[in-house]
C-alpha cells in the first residue's frame, strides 16, 4: 500500500465536505455509494410523518463492500474509478476516476464515513479518522439551506428530516467515536490534518 486514508465522518450539514476541499487533498465522496432510489433492499422510515418513505440515514441504504474496494485500490494503485450519485437521478449517474497524483494522503468522507473506520484501521488503510461536529442548530441550519438550494426533497419533507435529524446529532456523534473517531470542530481537523 502506497497511500493512507484520513476519514471525516460526522453528521450530515456539519461541514465535511468544504473542510475536505480545505484541506488541499485528493477527496473520496463516500456518499456517492448510495444504493439506487429503485433498489429493493432500501430500508424504510416506519414511523412519523415521514413514515413509508427511504430511510437515507440509515446506513443500509448504503454501499460499505463497495466503498471499501474504492478506498483499498486508492491505497494501493493512488486511483479508483467511483460511481457519481445524482439525488436529481435518485441514483448513479456514470462514474469518473479519483486519482492521487502523487499524495500519500487522502480524504474520505461523508455521513457514513465512520463505518469504513474499523475496516481500514484493521488493513493498516487508516491514516486518522474525524467525527466534524459543531451545534446543533447550526448544524441544522446549514444543512437546510444546501438542502433547498440544491432541491433535494420537498421543503416541508427537508424541514421534517431536519429536526429529527437534529434531535439524532448526539447519537450519530457517538456512535462515530464508538467506531474510532475523534470529535472535533471543522478547524481543529483542518490544523490536525495539517500538522
Amino acid at each position: 500500500m502506497h497511500a493512507r486514508v484520513i476519514v471525516l465522518a460526522g453528521p450530515s450539514g456539519a461541514g465535511k465536505s468544504r473542510l475536505a476541499e480545505r484541506t488541499g487533498l485528493p477527496v473520496l465522496r463516500l456518499d456517492d455509494f448510495y444504493k439506487d432510489g429503485d433498489d429493493p433492499t432500501l430500508p424504510r422510515i416506519t414511523e412519523g410523518a415521514n413514515a413509508g418513505m427511504v430511510d437515507w440515514d440509515d446506513p443500509d441504504s448504503w454501499l460499505l463492500d463497495d466503498a471499501l474496494a474504492a478506498i483499498e485500490a486508492l491505497c494501493r494503485d493512488g486511483r479508483a474509478e467511483v460511481p457519481v450519485y445524482d439525488i436529481a437521478h435518485n441514483g448513479r449517474h456514470g462514474s469518473h476516476v479519483v486519482e492521487l497524483d502523487g499524495h500519500d494522503l487522502f480524504i474520505a468522507e461523508g455521513i457514513f464515513a465512520q463505518e469504513v473506520v474499523p475496516p481500514c484501521r484493521h488493513a493498516e488503510l487508516l491514516a486518522a479518522a474525524y467525527c466534524v461536529r459543531q451545534h446543533p442548530m447550526v448544524t441544522f441550519w446549514r444543512r437546510l439551506t444546501r438542502d433547498l438550494r440544491e432541491h433535494r426533497k420537498p421543503p416541508l419533507v427537508l424541514v421534517r428530516r431536519g429536526l429529527a435529524l437534529m434531535r439524532d446529532q448526539q447519537r450519530v456523534v457517538s456512535h462515530a467515536v464508538e467506531r474510532g473517531c475523534t470529535p472535533v470542530t471543522s478547524d481543529q481537523a483542518h490544523a490536525l490534518i495539517h500538522a
